[in-house]
């Protein structure tokens, strides 16, 4: 996801892992070879090992995932409440009322009954508070633990398991989950392979690495159906999805020296094909995947003209993070967003007025 958040996140708040890419699935992430966990201000860090053993002593677990859920986050949520529901424990996600049809499949089985009072809460693929769905805040109490994989995490949670080398939460749920069982069962790891595919657009991102695909490997060895989850989630369209994607190419507006190229999707155009949310699930990859782009940009018009969503997405060579946190926002390297509280229009032109010092000197005119 993009991790927009509407506070300022600086390169100063980035915690990660100390492991880097390691032949080992299982241990590159936040297992034993981390010697120690660690504390900020207000959290402790967990290794894997230490984040199964917080879960084995404990039970009666809410899952939270994030304002505009994608793939990576139900996923996760899923396989986490499957996993944890097989070890004989009380484990429910969270209804989020922004789960669109496409994703349903991934939690439905798992959500929290009415009445239902957890002992803990758990937050998947969620960066920062700003993210919390709408019928969970703040207020509700610290969130007991966050696992997550952006490098941009705020260090909410009193714990945190965080692995910012991963390319999705599902990489640091499928570690957590053999730490915990030794063993996936065909469901767990379908959910945990729609994670992965979803936050590495069917491996085909930039953020895709070898561990990506050791683990998505795993995951098929186990049970998942590869075939299956690939047609249903990147090889059919909708008619809404066709129709908005033919408005956002005749609309792209180009750049220094047509290197970002920035779509816009407004309410009226949502209107006029009468798409639906799921029909721009994961839009914003659009304009970056044009020839000689290094910025892509997807403006979106949310509830009024006066809300607006940011989502970037980068080559290698540019900073996505950086250029989102100059605004507020936060994410990835490559993959990042923002919100602003005014029309397109004007989030376009504060994103011209920021990109420049992020592109290579030769394109900055």
């Amino acid at each position: 996801m993009d991790s927009a958040v509407t506070n300022s996140t600086t390169l100063s708040n980035v915690i990660t892992s100390n492991a880097g890419a390691n032949d080992s699935v299982t241990n590159n992430m936040m297992t034993d070879n981390t010697t120690a966990s660690s504390t900020t201000a207000a959290s402790t860090m967990m290794t894997i090992a230490e984040t199964a053993q917080w879960l084995n002593d404990r039970d009666n677990f809410l899952i939270i995932t994030h304002r505009r859920p994608d793939g990576d986050a139900l996923g996760c949520a899923g396989a986490l409440a499957l996993g944890l529901g097989e070890l004989g424990k009380k484990a429910y996600v969270l209804q989020n009322p922004e789960v669109t049809p496409r994703y349903e499949w991934l939690i439905n089985d798992y959500c929290a009954p009415d009445g239902f009072t957890p002992d803990y809460t758990i937050t998947v693929d969620t960066a920062s508070p700003e993210l919390f769905p709408k019928n969970f805040t703040e207020s509700d109490g610290q969130v007991s633990l966050s696992i997550d994989h952006h490098p941009s995490n705020s260090m909410y949670a009193e714990y945190i398991c965080l692995d910012g080398t991963c390319a999705s939460c599902g990489e640091v749920i499928y570690s957590l989950l053999m730490e915990l069982s030794g063993a996936l069962n065909a469901k767990a790891a379908g959910y945990l392979y729609a994670a992965l595919s979803t936050d590495t657009g069917c491996f085909e991102f930039a953020n895709t690495t070898a561990n990506t695909l050791r683990v998505a490997a795993l995951l098929i060895d186990a049970g998942a159906s590869n075939q299956d989850i690939n047609r249903l989630l990147f090889r059919t369209k909708s008619l809404g999805r066709v129709k908005i994607e033919g408005l956002i190419y005749s609309g792209l507006e180009f750049y220094f020296d047509g290197t970002v190229a920035i779509s816009t999707i407004t309410l009226s155009m949502m209107k006029e094909v009468n798409a639906t949310e799921d029909d721009v699930d994961d839009i914003a990859s659009i304009p970056g995947a044009i020839d000689g782009v290094l910025v892509g940009i997807t403006l979106r018009e949310m509830t009024s003209t006066n809300d607006c969503k940011v989502s970037v997405r980068t080559s290698p060579t540019v900073n996505a993070h950086g250029i989102c946190a100059k605004l507020g926002g936060g994410g990835h390297a490559m993959a990042a967003g923002c919100t602003f509280d005014t029309s397109v229009i004007e989030a376009r032109d504060a994103l011209l007025k920021v990109i420049p010092e992020f592109l290579p000197n030769e394109r900055q005119k």
